[in-house]
C-alpha cells in the first residue's frame, strides 16, 4: 500500500495533477504549499476541525488549495496521488480506497526524495527505536566540523522539503527517519544508513513487531557505501542481511567493546575505527576519547559510534569526528544533569518514553532512585525491571499506568521500596521529587526515565521534564 511506481520528479508533469494531501500539521501544510507551487491541483483532507486546523486551512485556502476538514477517510474524486502525514495509520479507509483505485501513497519523505534536483546532496540516514535525534545531531556536528554544508533534517530541524528545494545546495544531509516515515517512502535510497536498535514500539500502528522491523529495515534499501548496524542488537544485523544494496556496499558494525575488522568500537577509553582504514585486520584509527562524548553514558557512546560510522562512510577525517563530538551538546530532556542537591545527582531523561530507552538510561548509573510511569502504550515492564533491579535504591511511580510497573517490581524487585503516587495532576511531579529526595542517599542518582508516554499528565515529554527540573531547583533553593 505504501508503494506505487511513479517516476522521479523531473519526469512528473505536476501541472494539473490531482494530489490529495492527508493531514495538516507539521508535514501536511508545507507539502500542500510545495505541490500547489508546482501547479498541482491540491486537496487537503484532515480528520480534525479544531481551531488550529481551521487556521491552517484558511492559510492554504488563501493560496487556492482546497481543504476538507472533519473527513480524512474519503478519497477525493480524481485523486492521482496521495501524500500523507507520517502518523496516519496504513489501515485507514483513505488508503484502502487509494489501493483499490491503484493510486500511489507517498509520505513527506518520499515527496522530498522525488523532488530532489539533479546532483542533489546525498542522504546519511538514521533510524532506530531510540537515539535517532541525538545521533543525527551528532552526525551533523561532525559533518560541520569537516567543513561541509549540512543540516539535521527529517523528524527534526530543517524541513526536508525546504532542504531539498532551498536556493543554496547542501553538501550532504543528516536525516532522521521514523518507522512511519519509512513505511511511506518506497523509493528512498540513502548513501549510507544506520539502524541503531530495535525494540517493541508503535506496534498498534504497524500491527506486529515483524512489520515494525521491516519498515525500519527499508532504510538500508539501495544503500551505496555502508549499512551501519549495532553489533549488540542482532535484529539490526539481520536487517542488513535482508537488504538489497548496491554492489560494493559494506556492513559496518558498532560496538561498546573492542571492534572486529569492519567495526567501530571502544579500546582503552578511545573510540576507534577498524572499518574505514587501510589493512583493517591489523590497523585501527583513533577517532575520539570517550570523554569527548556528552554525556558519556553507554547508550550515548553507541550513538556517537553510529554517527562516526556514517561520517567515515562519507569520507570525513578522524579529527572532524573528534571536533564534532566535542562541540555537540544533546537536546533537553535527554539524560540531562539538572543539579546536585545534598550529594545526590538529579537527571532528567523525560525523553525515555519506552522501556528500551529507560533501560539504557538506568544502565548508566550504579545506584538509582527511579521516577517512572505515565501511559504505557501497551508495553510490559518485566524485562526492564528484572534487568535494572540491582541498581534500584527506590522507585517513585506516577501516571495512569503505574500499576503495570508496580506489579513488575513486586515480581522482580520485591525488596526495593516503592512510593505509588495516586494522582495524575501536573502537581504530582513536585510530590514525586520530594519522595525521591526522601529515598535517596549521597552518591545516588535520582533519574526521571519514565518508560512511558507523558500525555496522561502533561502536554508532552518536554513539559514533563520541565516540571521535574523546576521541582528539583526548588529543592536546591
Amino acid at each position: 500500500m505504501g508503494g506505487g511506481q511513479v517516476t522521479d520528479e523531473q519526469d512528473i508533469h505536476w501541472d494539473g495533477k490531482h494530489v490529495t494531501v492527508a493531514g495538516l500539521g507539521v508535514s501536511g501544510v508545507p507539502a500542500a504549499r510545495v505541490l500547489h507551487g508546482l501547479g498541482a491541483r491540491v486537496t487537503v483532507v484532515n480528520d480534525g476541525a479544531d481551531e488550529r486546523a481551521r487556521a491552517q486551512a484558511a492559510e492554504l485556502e488563501a493560496l487556492g488549495v482546497t481543504v476538507r476538514l472533519g473527513d480524512g477517510d474519503t478519497l477525493p474524486e480524481g485523486t492521482e496521488l496521495v501524500v500523507t502525514a507520517p502518523g496516519w495509520r496504513p489501515d485507514k479507509p483513505l488508503f484502502t480506497a487509494a489501493a483499490r483505485a491503484g493510486v500511489p501513497v507517498w509520505g513527506d519523505v518520499e515527496l522530498a526524495w522525488r523532488l530532489r534536483r539533479p546532483g542533489a546532496a546525498p542522504w546519511l540516514a538514521v533510524t532506530g527505536t531510540n537515539g535517532k535525534t541525538t545521533t543525527v545531531r551528532m552526525l551533523a556536528a561532525i559533518l560541520q566540523a569537516a567543513g561541509l554544508r549540512t543540516a539535521a533534517v527529517g523528524n527534526i530541524g530543517v524541513s526536508l522539503l525546504d532542504a531539498v528545494l532551498g536556493e543554496e545546495p547542501y553538501d550532504v544531509l543528516a536525516v532522521e527517519l521514523s518507522s512511519y516515515q519509512l513505511h511511506w517512502a518506497p523509493s528512498l535510497r540513502a548513501h549510507s544508513a544506520a539502524v541503531l536498535n530495535l525494540a517493541p514500539d508503535h506496534l498498534d500502528w504497524h500491527g506486529s513487531m515483524e512489520a515494525y522491523a521491516a519498515d525500519k529495515g527499508r532504510i538500508y534499501e539501495g544503500n551505496k557505501v555502508a549499512c551501519v548496524y549495532n553489533a549488540a542488537d542482532k535484529a539490526t544485523e539481520d536487517l542488513v542481511r535482508q537488504a538489497d544494496v548496491e554492489e560494493g556496499c559494506r556492513a559496518i558494525g558498532f560496538t561498546l567493546g573492542t571492534p572486529a575488522p569492519s567495526q567501530l568500537g571502544v579500546v582503552d577509553g578511545l573510540l576507534v575505527d577498524r572499518a574505514f582504514v587501510e589493512d583493517r585486520r591489523r590497523n585501527a584509527q583513533e577517532l575520539a576519547e570517550v570523554s569527548d562524548v556528552h554525556p558519556p553514558a553507554p547508550h550515548n557512546i553507541a550513538n556517537a559510534l553510529a554517527a562516526a560510522a556514517l561520517a567515515r562512510a562519507f569520507g570525513v577525517p578522524a579529527q572532524a569526528v573528534r571536533d564534532g563530538l566535542r562541540a555537540f551538546r544533546p537536546d533537553a530532556h535527554r539524560i540531562a544533569h539538572v543539579a546536585d542537591v545534598g550529594g545526590v545527582a538529579w537527571v532528567d531523561d523525560s525523553k525515555a518514553t519506552n522501556t528500551h530507552a529507560a533501560q539504557a538510561s538506568l544502565a548508566a548509573y550504579e545506584s538509582v532512585v527511579w521516577i517512572a510511569g505515565g501511559l504505557a502504550k501497551g508495553a510490559t515492564f518485566d524485562e526492564l525491571v528484572a534487568t535494572s533491579a540491582k541498581r534500584l535504591r527506590g522507585v517513585v511511580l506516577i501516571g495512569a499506568d503505574r500499576a503495570l510497573i508496580r506489579d513488575a517490581l513486586a515480581r522482580h524487585a520485591p525488596e526495593v521500596p516503592v512510593v505509588d503516587l495516586d494522582r495524575t495532576d501536573t502537581g504530582a511531579m513536585r510530590e514525586a521529587v520530594r519522595e525521591a529526595q526522601r529515598l535517596a542517599r549521597p552518591g545516588d542518582t535520582v533519574l526521571l526515565a519514565p518508560a512511558c508516554a507523558s500525555m496522561d499528565m502533561f502536554a508532552n515529554y518536554n513539559q514533563r521534564g520541565d516540571a521535574f527540573a523546576e521541582a528539583v531547583r526548588e529543592l536546591g533553593a
